[in-house]
């Protein structure tokens, strides 16, 4: 059985969404031939809520290593808090070691982490070991150049520098891809023409219907609203921004002219965003509130910006009466999260840019109501076709959509992990050819 090292800095019990694939694909890698050895960095050095749940989803047995990092508390002090960095140096001196023990036959970075990447091909001139990159976001982003500089994240010049300089210094000698959306394949092949074709994979998260029944054997956890008060419910459980504003304001006038013109069915609405800022507690800001109250509707949006145990926001999305996905502005986009909502089994409106992969995954599955939008695209007339199917949506409640769970079967963690141990399989025949 061949030795496959996975370096993934958040691992639980940390709670951060870039962990996932690996955190689902655990239980299988054995399955499909590899035998996993995990390297992460110690949870006290990562800047993100634990959540200790999700450590009872991970198989027994796995070979995981955790790493330092150089403190926050004092590199903050120097502007310096991204875990890629402060754990570089701590992650390739383990890597070094961890190679040269157990004969590593394959290194996979699977984080949005990029700063650690670069240590793949570090690896690979010193062991002569195969690296492959996860690209879940994009690393080297042209997203905030087409912006105004009022609207660019703090530190974006630095950042975007250090990503200009090692995103194409390590994907020099990458033995191969895998990326969420062909939108991201599409660029990155752009720039990187010397990667053969064979060695990019397009795969997105796996869905993981054990998660979705631990929740529900969990505790309730919910204190956000009471089920069954006479209001409907709707959740949104995850990240929001910036780039999700078009589409959080065509869901909030849609609200607003519903509550005008059809009061019958909207007026007891009552919206929860939950967990919508990555930052840490006591620096996470309001993104969604802001856009409610422009419009109008904040007196029945609520919105909590802090991280919740991915487990209570599991339960959240089993409490609620339907569920909201809105969608960013940027088409490279794709919402992973989209697998625990259609697992939720509850009515699903979702407003994404038409390119994104969530848009194809909702129609073939039909677990959803999903409406599109462009660059070019009005707000109004989005809005419109957003409060047409809200309307037929609400007419029905309560009721389990009509997903077709054999359309879904592809998106299980099952089958992702096999589609990836194939991937690492043909990357491994390739480079031993070469």
């Amino acid at each position: 059985m061949r030795q496959i090292l996975i370096v993934s800095p958040h691992f639980p019990p940390v709670n951060a969404p870039d962990h996932h694939r690996v955190r689902m694909s655990l239980s299988f890698f054995q399955l499909f031939g590899w035998a996993p050895i995990v390297l992460a960095v110690e949870p006290r050095y990562v800047e993100a809520p634990a959540d200790p749940v999700l450590l009872q989803t991970l198989p027994i047995g796995v070979p995981t290593y955790r790493v330092n990092a150089f403190d926050q508390r004092w590199t903050r002090k120097l502007g310096l808090g991204n875990l890629g960095l402060r754990a570089f140096p701590f992650i390739l001196e383990k890597g070094n070691h961890l190679i040269k023990e157990h004969t590593i036959d394959l290194v996979y970075f699977s984080t949005t982490m990029f700063a650690v990447m670069p240590a793949g091909r570090i690896w690979r001139r010193r062991f002569g070991v195969p690296f492959i990159l996860d690209i879940q976001d994009p690393w080297l982003s042209t997203y905030y150049e087409r912006k105004p500089k009022g609207k660019r994240p703090p530190k974006y010049w630095f950042a975007h520098t250090l990503d200009r300089i090692l995103e194409p210094w390590t994907m020099r000698t990458v033995s191969g891809v895998t990326v969420v959306s062909d939108a991201y394949a599409k660029i990155l092949r752009s720039r990187y023409p010397w990667i053969a074709e064979e060695d990019w994979l397009t795969l997105p998260f796996g869905a993981s219907e054990r998660d979705t029944e631990l929740a529900a054997s969990l505790p309730d956890a919910n204190q956000l609203f009471q089920r069954d008060d006479g209001f409907v419910h709707g959740v949104y459980v995850g990240r929001a921004g910036r780039d999700m504003d078009f589409a959080l304001s065509v869901l909030f006038s849609a609200l607003r002219d519903g509550r005008r013109n059809a009061p019958e069915l909207f007026a007891k609405i009552r919206l929860h965003f939950i967990g919508t800022d990555y930052a840490p507690a006591d620096k996470a800001r309001r993104w969604v509130i802001p856009i409610a109250s422009r419009i109008g509707v904040e007196q029945v949006v609520t919105e909590e910006p802090n991280r919740i145990g991915y487990f209570d926001g599991l339960a959240l999305l089993n409490d609620a009466d339907f569920l909201l996905v809105p969608g960013s502005d940027d088409p490279q986009y794709t919402a992973s999260k989209i697998y625990p909502y259609i697992l939720a089994r509850k009515p699903l409106l979702a407003v994404f840019h038409e390119m994104s992969s969530v848009v194809s995954v909702l129609r073939q599955t039909r677990a959803g109501e999903v409406v599109t939008f462009s660059e070019k695209s009005d707000l109004a007339a989005v809005s419109a076709e957003v409060g047409r199917v809200w309307r037929r949506l609400l007419e029905r409640i309560p009721f389990p959509p009509a997903t077709d769970w054999e359309a879904f079967q592809p998106f299980t963690a099952k089958e992702m992990t096999r589609k990836l141990c194939t991937f690492f399989d043909g990357v491994m025949e390739r480079n031993r050819v070469r």
